[in-house]
């Protein structure tokens, strides 16, 4: 227990450190900030649901795109609008292309596989050269095979399946990124690759919110045995930590045990590639079996969640706005050849279609606060001082919300992207932002976007989306309410969850669910209706299972 004379000492030395952070060595002023409290700084300004409305409604009290908050010590700088985020995140990438250290992610539960968490050094740039070989704009397209025997795949699921939509969508997501990236056909239930992923991912998310482990503000605290009262997240960490790495080693030793026996597919995959060229003798050093196989695991980490709740976007957004499904299945009745399914060849044809995406990872962004930067050296931007190792938070949610840029930006409306029946290249794409900044960007957003895109062309050529009906034949509406976590969205109802600290941890609909701190499922809180729109469809669907795309 604390003494008296420590607390006086702590207190002391905490204020002093305050002072001088606050007078920067050129005599600048930090960003515009709330006052906050002794110690804690402006650790009780921001509430843990709905973060970045928090921060951009600070900004707009204070009249600024770079808000500075004192978070229990750390320096945060919150930048609230594409210019300012443009300014420094990608004009100067070079300092600002860090990562925060979190001890509980890293150091205790073992990611430091995943080049989207580890410092901006050398084998940071090997991990994302891989990437940007096989995933850049021209690579990415050599995998839409997979993309769409996924998506077919998808839509026989949703006519034979009971499970709800969001594990539907879950289950799509893990079968393309398990077949592009190891060459796995993952099973129809209980797979095990999925399993062990979303054990892994269920942790990640948990731990990595702001605030959720003490041990990221005291890291001096990952050094306290197991043992030791309070000690639980050790535990914890352990526990997670196990499921973190049979992610990332479970499904690459079945694909060298695969390619070793020649069990493999028609076309190309991730693994297969990297370990042939290594095979063929490179020189890259890039190509190594450890970046290869933890690459490889930082794939779905990034793309699983992000996926489906772009997914739980578009299907909230048409099912408050009906005529949407209308005007996209008459684009597609008039684009698409009677008897076969949307492709890749017809995306140019469909601008509705690319509007609709467009607005769904507008409307409800999946990241509304940008995984954090860190800054590498002192700074100053608009006459102000930005610390070194500032903790550098974009808010994507206040830019996709901007009104000059997206009139009346709370409504989803995927005609804002279009001009005289074409897309509309002048409005500002969502996709400037929201798959990060810089040196950061996210190095799968092609084949993201191109997994996104099918899906959805694919659903709506086929079913009838509509709000599900109660007992007396009338509508229920969905909740239109924020749940905080990582990913977005998750819309739920707050008073079914009053006064309990919340980690909701993947988008989903359907059955809308949250996890409370205890891992326990919400209760159910709204459904809708997925039907096929003809027998003719039903057929096509159940043809397209058997396609030989590759």
């Amino acid at each position: 227990m604390i003494s008296i004379q420590d607390a006086i000492v702590l207190s002391v030395v905490v204020a002093a450190l305050y002072w001088i952070k606050s007078k920067s060595r050129r005599g600048l002023p930090l960003p515009p900030s709330h006052r906050g409290l002794p110690i804690i700084g402006n650790l009780r300004d921001v509430p843990y649901d709905s973060q970045w409305e928090t921060y951009h409604d600070m900004s707009k009290k204070l009249d600024t795109d770079i808000l500075y908050l004192d978070m229990f010590g750390s320096n945060v700088i919150v930048l609230d609008t594409y210019e300012a985020a443009i300014d420094l995140l990608e004009k100067r990438s070079s300092i600002y292309s860090g990562r925060p250290r979190m001890p509980m992610v890293i150091d205790l539960m073992g990611w430091d596989f995943s080049f989207a968490f580890i410092p901006y050094n050398d084998r940071w740039r090997k991990q994302r050269r891989l990437m940007h070989q096989h995933f850049s704009a021209d690579a990415a397209r050599t995998f839409r095979p997979h993309l769409l025997k996924g998506a077919h795949r998808f839509l026989v699921r949703v006519l034979d399946e009971q499970d709800t939509i969001d594990k539907k969508f879950r289950h799509m997501a893990a079968d393309k990124l398990m077949s592009f990236t190891y060459g796995i056909d993952v099973q129809s239930k209980d797979d095990p690759y999925i399993e062990v992923a979303e054990k892994g991912n269920h942790g990640l998310i948990k731990a990595i919110l702001p605030g959720a482990f003490l041990v990221d503000a005291l890291p001096f605290l990952k050094h306290v045995p197991e043992w030791f009262p309070g000690a639980g997240f050790k535990r914890q960490a352990r526990e997670w930590r196990e499921f973190a790495h049979g992610m990332r080693d479970m499904p690459f030793d079945a694909a060298k045990r695969n390619i070793a026996s020649g069990a493999v597919p028609a076309t190309s995959f991730f693994v297969y590639n990297c370990l042939q060229t290594i095979e063929n003798g490179t020189k890259d050093p890039s190509y190594t079996e450890d970046l290869t196989r933890c690459t490889a695991g930082s794939i779905y980490s990034a793309a699983a969640d992000t996926t489906v709740a772009a997914l739980s976007s578009f299907i909230l957004g048409i099912l408050k706005h009906p005529e949407v499904i209308k005007k996209a299945r008459q684009e597609l009745d008039s684009v698409v050849k009677p008897g076969h399914l949307p492709d890749f060849d017809d995306e140019l044809s469909l601008p509705y279609i690319t509007a609709i995406v467009k607005e769904a990872l507008r409307w409800s962004v999946v990241v509304p606060v940008s995984v954090p930067h860190s800054l590498d050296q002192e700074d100053e931007y608009k006459g102000y001082h930005i610390p070194v190792n500032s903790v550098v938070l974009p808010n994507v949610w206040a830019m996709l919300m901007n009104e000059d840029a997206y009139p009346n930006p709370s409504e989803f409306n995927p005609d804002r992207f279009i001009k005289d029946g074409k897309f509309n290249p002048d409005v500002f794409d969502p996709e400037n932002v929201c798959w990060g900044f810089g040196r950061r960007i996210c190095p799968g957003r092609y084949i993201a976007y191109s997994s996104v895109w099918i899906t959805i062309a694919s659903m709506l050529s086929v079913f009838d989306i509509e709000k599900a009906k109660d007992d007396t034949g009338n509508p229920v509406e969905p909740a239109y309410d924020y749940e905080c976590g990582l990913v977005r969205p998750i819309r739920t109802s707050r008073k079914q969850h009053e006064g309990a600290r919340r980690y909701a941890l993947i988008a989903t609909f359907d059955i809308r669910k949250a996890i409370d701190t205890d891992g326990n499922r919400a209760p159910l809180l709204f459904k809708c209706s997925i039907i096929p729109s003809s027998k003719e469809t039903v057929l096509l669907i159940r043809a397209s299972a058997n396609e030989d795309i590759f």
